[in-house]
């Protein structure tokens, strides 16, 4: 909450921290299984495709042989799905690090970027209703998103962070100070 609490001003004080849900930290690990996965998968069925033309080469090899016998473009595909998935990992992290969500007694600040800074800030008394998302899984983890809906500004839809529920009720507290 660095950035959060270097832009306060002299009178206001936090209400509420939001923090990403741990299914999301979950979803990521999730990429990086997935993607292990889909190499594993692309790898076995070249080698049974192999195995299929060219039984008599590949009776007698071990997986290690077996899968330098492939075409590189299969190992480099195969490869490069689990890259995806290591790259889509580190990407989901680096924003759950760099993101802050806070409400404070005079607004609602929304940052994201690690290099490239993006804030929404929207004056508590601008906002004019707070819609909560959630999906089946969000009801049953207590997670989901919020969309902020401000005059002048449009929708602001948060990241999926546990109890939104106490997050709006967090808003409408900051709203009667």
């Amino acid at each position: 909450m660095l950035y959060v609490q270097q832009s306060l001003g002299p009178d206001e004080e936090l209400v509420h921290i939001g923090q990403f849900h741990w299914m999301y930290t979950v979803g990521a690990f999730f990429s990086i299984i997935w993607s292990l996965v889909g190499g594993v998968l692309i790898i076995v069925l070249a080698i049974r495709g192999y195995a299929f033309w060219y039984p008599d080469q590949i009776k007698n090899a071990t997986v290690m042989e077996s899968i330098l016998m492939l075409h590189p473009v299969i190992r480099l595909g195969a490869f490069l799905v689990f890259i995806f998935g290591l790259l889509k990992f580190a990407h989901m992290m680096v924003v759950k690090a760099t993101t802050e969500i806070a409400i404070t007694n005079n607004r609602l600040i929304f940052k994201r970027g690690l290099v490239a800074r993006q804030v929404g800030e929207i004056n508590i008394d601008r906002i004019e209703g707070v819609n909560v998302l959630q999906t089946i899984m969000g009801r049953i983890f207590n997670y989901g998103r919020i969309m902020v809906r401000g005059m002048g500004v449009g929708e602001v839809v948060l990241p999926p962070i546990e109890d939104p529920i106490a997050f709006r009720k967090a808003i409408e507290k900051a709203k009667a100070l």
